[in-house]
C-alpha cells in the first residue's frame, strides 16, 4: 500500500503506524484517533480527532464518530479505512470500536483498527494469538523502512502539534520592537500614498507581493520594513488575492507565509496566516493549515476568507473545491 505519490510503501501495522506522523505532520498523542482512508491500496486522505475522557458522556463520543464519518465521506469514492487509536486500552478501545462501527453502518470497510500503546500496536481486528499476540506486537518506527523513505523524500513528522504551531509564533523582544517601529512607519507611508491616488495602494501591493516573493526565491529574508510594508498591503483583499494566486504549493512559501505570520503586527496577522494556512493545505498539511487559519480567526473571527477555509477544512473537502469558492468570492469586491 502507497501514499504521498508513492513515496512510502506500508506493508505491515508497524508501517502503518511508522507513516501516520507523516501523514499528520506530526506525532499523534495519547488520546489521539487516526482514521486513513484508502482507495484501491493507496492512502489518499488523514484525518485526527481526540477521544473523549473515559468519563465524558457518550454523545461526546458519538459527535467524534459522526464527525469523523461525514469528513472521510467526502473523499469518495474509498474502498477501505484503517483507524489507529494512542493510548491506554480503557480509553481507546470502546472508542475505537465505536467509530469503527459507525463507519461500518455508513457501509465502509475497516480493514485494521489498532491501538498503540507505549511501543506495543495491539490489533482489535484479529483474535488469532500466532500474528496479533493478545500482549500486542512490538515495534521501533526507528528500524522501519517506512521511516527511512520518510527521510529520504524530505517529509517531517514534528513531536507534536505544539511543535507546528512554533512554525508562525509571534516573534518577542527586540524582533517584536523592530516590526513595530516598520509598521507605524509603513502605516503612515501608505496613507500618504493612498492620497495620491485611488489605486495606488493596489498597485503598490501587487509590486510588493512579487517582489517579496522574488526575494525569497532567492534566498533572501525580508527585512523588518519590507515585511510591514507588505502585510500593511495584505489588508487590502486584492492584494491579498493576488498573492493567493501568486504562491505556490511547495515548502518554501509555506516557510515564508509562516515567518511573515511570525513577524506581523497582531492586527495585521489575519491575511498572512490564511495565505500560511491555503499554502500548507495545497501541499497536503492540513494540521498547519488548520492552526494557521485559527491563529487568523483568533485575531479576527469575521476575517471571511478564513471562515470560509475553516469550513472547508471541517469538511474535508480538497483544496480544488476551496479555490473555486475564492475565485466566486473574487467577484464581490466586498469580500475580506
Amino acid at each position: 500500500m502507497s501514499f504521498i505519490n508513492n513515496k512510502l510503501t506500508v506493508r505491515s501495522p508497524g508501517d502503518l503506524v511508522t507513516a501516520v506522523p507523516y501523514l499528520l505532520g506530526f506525532r499523534p498523542s495519547d488520546g489521539s484517533i487516526a482514521v486513513i482512508a484508502c482507495r484501491e491500496r493507496r492512502i489518499i486522505f488523514a484525518a485526527r480527532g481526540d477521544s473523549p475522557a473515559v468519563d465524558a458522556p457518550a454523545s461526546h463520543l458519538l459527535d467524534l464518530a459522526t464527525y469523523l464519518v461525514s469528513v472521510v465521506s467526502q473523499q469518495q469514492p474509498i474502498t477501505e479505512l484503517m483507524i489507529v487509536g494512542y493510548g491506554s486500552a480503557d480509553r481507546l478501545d470502546p472508542a475505537l470500536t465505536t467509530i469503527a462501527e459507525t463507519f461500518t453502518t455508513g457501509g465502509m470497510t475497516v480493514r485494521e483498527l489498532l491501538r498503540v500503546t507505549g511501543t506495543q500496536i495491539f490489533n482489535l481486528t484479529c483474535d488469532n494469538p500466532a500474528c496479533c499476540p493478545p500482549h500486542g506486537t512490538p515495534f521501533d518506527p526507528t528500524t522501519s523502512l517506512v521511516a527511512v523513505q520518510a527521510t529520504a523524500a524530505g517529509l517531517v513528522a514534528l513531536p507534536d502539534r505544539a511543535a507546528v504551531a512554533a512554525r508562525f509564533a509571534p516573534v518577542a523582544g527586540a524582533g517584536r520592537d523592530g516590526i513595530r517601529r516598520a509598521t507605524r512607519a509603513a502605516a503612515t507611508r501608505l496613507k500618504a500614498l493612498s492620497a495620491a491616488g485611488s489605486r495606488g495602494g493596489d498597485e503598490a501591493g501587487a509590486q510588493a507581493v512579487r517582489d517579496a516573493l522574488r526575494q525569497h526565491d532567492g534566498g533572501e529574508r525580508l527585512t523588518d520594513e519590507e515585511v510591514a510594508w507588505l502585510t500593511v498591503l495584505l489588508k487590502r483583499p486584492s492584494v491579498r488575492d493576488l498573492a493567493v494566486d501568486l504562491t505556490l504549493p511547495h515548502d518554501g512559501h509555506v516557510t515564508f507565509w509562516a515567518d511573515v505570520t511570525r513577524r506581523a503586527e497582531e492586527a495585521l496577522v489575519p491575511a498572512p496566516a490564511t495565505l500560511l494556512a491555503v499554502t500548507a493545505w495545497r501541499c497536503g498539511d492540513g494540521a498547519l493549515a488548520a492552526m494557521a487559519t485559527e491563529r487568523a480567526l483568533q485575531v479576527d473571527p469575521t476575517y471571511q476568507l478564513a471562515e470560509l477555509l475553516q469550513q472547508a477544512l471541517h469538511a474535508g473537502l480538497p483544496p480544488s473545491v476551496f479555490e473555486q469558492a475564492i475565485a466566486t468570492d473574487a467577484t464581490d469586491p466586498g469580500t475580506k
